[in-house]
């Protein structure tokens, strides 16, 4: 069913906050402050999982590829957000907003899968500390890294197929900040309830999936940290669990209400999408780095030797 006696467009609007002209200057302060810290967070990780030969374990190999993921995220999004907010031009490309929207929704995906690889990491070293050390070595920790990219990256592929496979009709107008596939699936001259259907469908399937299974290795892990008979033991085991936990509810928690609303409730998609897209990526370093003993032992042997240069 197409849709009659439209125009073919060759570029989006993103109308994102231009609906708040007086908060612009404020929220592109905000957005920056929070991007850099995001960036600074995620990047202090990864260099501090590269340089301490204590931290060549999975559990942070693992958190160097989620922060590697994450801060791949938040370059297919804030930049552009940033950038929009300041320019009077919000335009994008047809071939520019695929590619938002195919990076953003297949590191969305990874990133939700290597979250579920770090609950499996943690059930096997909780439930079976015994055979850990042979199953998950770092070379298997590199292999599901590896297949959580091209897991994240077939859903997303499939999806942007699925909407850019037509044409778009007008308005040209995407109303939010990013190509968000919710917004851009609107405009396409096919039948576009069918395909925002199923697209909502393919994406809540993988986030409910990968949910679901976290749930369930923190089932495991509750029923074994419970039969522990030292006090000391049961805390040593959920310390090392309670970051992820924390995150993965505030990941899964933010990104729900961004797919599992219905288009037709009302609402701005807009302001629902920013804690998702902006705030997540900057908690989810925080978190981790905050709680975690090694990673605050590492961050003080580079700091020590750096003094020791300065002298």
């Amino acid at each position: 069913r197409m849709k009659t006696n439209q125009t073919i467009l060759k570029e989006f609007v993103l109308v994102g906050f231009s609906v708040y002209p007086y908060a612009h200057t404020f929220l592109s302060v905000v957005f920056f402050c929070l991007y850099l810290l995001t960036l600074t967070g995620n990047l202090a990780i990864m260099y501090l999982t590269w340089v301490d030969r204590c931290l060549h374990t999975p559990m942070y190999l693992f958190l160097s590829a989620l922060s590697f993921s994450e801060t791949c995220y938040t370059l297919t999004i804030t930049p552009k957000m940033l950038a929009d907010l300041l320019a009077k031009n919000r335009s994008i490309t047809i071939i520019g907003c695929g590619l938002q929207m195919c990076f953003f929704l297949g590191l969305g995906g990874t990133n939700c899968v290597i979250l579920t690889l770090m609950g499996f990491d943690r059930f096997l070293a909780i439930c079976n500390p015994l055979r850990y050390p042979l199953l998950m070595t770092n070379v298997v920790c590199g292999q599901l890294v590896v297949s959580a990219w091209v897991a994240g990256f077939i859903i997303s592929v499939t999806e942007t197929a699925l909407i850019f496979r037509g044409s778009f009709c007008g308005p040209n107008l995407v109303k939010h900040f990013c190509c968000h596939m919710r917004a851009v699936v609107r405009l396409s001259c096919l039948d576009s309830e069918l395909t925002e259907l199923i697209v909502t469908a393919i994406s809540v399937s993988a986030l409910m999936g990968t949910f679901l299974l976290i749930i369930l290795t923190y089932v495991f892990i509750l029923s074994t940290v419970l039969r522990i008979p030292s006090a000391e033991g049961k805390q040593k085991a959920f310390s090392t669990c309670a970051s992820h936990l924390t995150v993965v509810i505030i990941h899964f928690g933010f990104a729900s209400i961004v797919y599992l609303k219905p288009g037709a409730s009302g609402g701005d998609d807009t302001v629902i999408a920013v804690p998702y897209t902006v705030i997540t990526p900057f908690l989810s370093p925080l978190i981790f780095s905050l709680r975690n003993k090694d990673m605050k032992n590492a961050f003080r042997k580079v700091l020590g030797k750096t003094s020791s240069l300065n002298k």
